[in-house]
């Protein structure tokens, strides 16, 4: 056989090899969701075990009312979902879900045989109250996630989102607010990213960030868009419930010069 046929079938069979590789390493393309299902969460810990629809949590109804600190640090739900292995028993008492829903901050969980749906919704045909594509209509509109804007929402007053919660948040000093910075890309000709730290205190506070997922000095730990990818630092919030990666021009904003 011509050594150049053989050549190129040893080339393709490689490419072949490669793109199979890739696959397995990068996975399958997946299928965005709704926009009012972006950033909903499952909680399925002990619901089917007791022959019970799991919950279905919409990020964008608390988002648009509390901060994220609020929830993930006072009131300590964990960042990944089904982290927090709370049951029915802690809500009823007080704890997690139960700070807010108490029938004052929000409808009660102890009200089951009238609010059960409210939660437990997954696979049902439920009519909320708050409706996802009604609330969209009068918010600035983004392309990416679930297609709201919540940094412009947030600066014109839109949306007044609540940092303390009374018996649970303990009262502190407003915090410095940090300097912008700039980090640089190791991909060439990829504009810088500028970090606002102003915008992530409204909505993070410091402690949400450092130093769990990031350390608390820049330039001490390195990472990767494939680390952030696969859910890791910036990809803990962006990609589930922040606006995703594929939006890149909303993090890499320094001009190239």
């Amino acid at each position: 056989m011509n050594k150049r046929i053989v050549g190129l079938m040893v080339w393709l069979l490689l490419v072949v090899l490669a793109g199979a590789a890739g696959a397995e390493t990068f996975g399958m393309k997946q299928k965005r969701p709704k926009l009012h299902e972006y950033g909903s969460v499952v909680m399925n810990n002990y619901s089917e075990q007791k022959n019970i629809a799991p919950v279905v949590f919409p990020h964008w109804v608390h988002r648009a009312r509390y901060t994220c600190r609020l929830c993930h640090v006072d009131i300590g739900f964990a960042m990944t979902a089904e982290g927090t292995q709370m049951t029915e028993t802690d809500n009823i008492n007080g704890l997690y879900c139960g700070a807010c829903h108490n029938g004052q901050e929000a409808f009660s969980v102890a009200k089951a045989e009238k609010n059960c749906d409210r939660c437990h919704s997954y696979g049902k045909n439920v009519l909320f109250k708050n409706n996802f594509y009604d609330f969209r209509k009068k918010m600035p509109k983004e392309r990416f996630g679930n297609g709201i804007d919540w940094l412009k929402a947030e600066d014109e007053g839109l949306v007044t989102v609540k940092d303390y919660l009374e018996g649970v948040s303990i009262s502190r000093a407003k915090i410095k607010e940090p300097d912008k910075f700039d980090l640089t890309p190791t991909e060439p000709n990829m504009p810088n990213i500028i970090l606002s730290h102003q915008k992530h205190v409204v909505w993070n506070g410091c402690e949400l960030c450092h130093p769990e997922i990031f350390p608390v000095k820049k330039s001490t730990q390195t990472y990767s868009m494939q680390d952030i990818f696969n859910g890791k630092y910036c990809g803990v919030c962006h990609d589930t419930v922040a606006f995703p990666n594929i939006d890149c021009q909303r993090c890499h904003t320094q001009p190239v010069h």
